[in-house]
């Protein structure tokens, strides 16, 4: 079993309902067990600023799945909710990242873990240190040491 963390993030329609069926969604995903979910944060766009604000929020969980089918079923699931890969950092219905798998550090085409730029993003960081505060990255890091040295942009806690 590895343990894996999901960052959740959604800017259209109704964000803060969308995370909450697709962390519904994941929950009830026999793949994944002991599924936890950190809360819901309000963030600024990453991209460009004519958009919605996002909606964020990151789960925990164990699997057997290997990464790629991890990322694969992720993919599915974004697709169920109209997910449209058209524009860098751009709106979305639902986007999920695989944040880490276990300890390991993964160079693929399709996959790369720790995800990029996990460690620069305070909508990521916040979260996951919800989730687990003595978490230590791949790289050797503790998560509580970068989120000290992290400026927050507006991250506001929703629920």
């Amino acid at each position: 079993m590895a343990t894996v963390y999901i960052g959740l993030g959604a800017n259209l329609g109704n964000p803060e309902q969308t995370l909450k069926e697709a962390i519904f969604e994941l929950s009830g995903l026999s793949q994944f067990a002991r599924l936890r979910a950190s809360s819901l944060y309000a963030s600024k766009p990453m991209g460009p600023a004519e958009q919605p604000d996002y909606v964020n929020a990151v789960v925990c969980a164990e699997t057997e799945l290997e990464p790629l089918a991890v990322l694969d079923l992720l993919q599915a699931i974004e697709q169920q909710f109209g997910r449209q890969r058209s524009l860098r950092w751009g709106p979305r219905t639902l986007d999920l990242d695989l944040l880490l798998y276990g300890n390991e550090t993964i160079r693929l085409p399709r996959l790369t873990i720790p995800h990029p730029g996990l460690t620069e993003r305070d909508f990521v960081v916040v979260p996951l240190t919800e989730l687990n505060s003595e978490l230590v990255l791949p790289d050797g890091r503790k998560l509580l040491s970068v989120q000290a040295t992290m400026a927050h942009h507006d991250l506001q806690k929703i629920t």
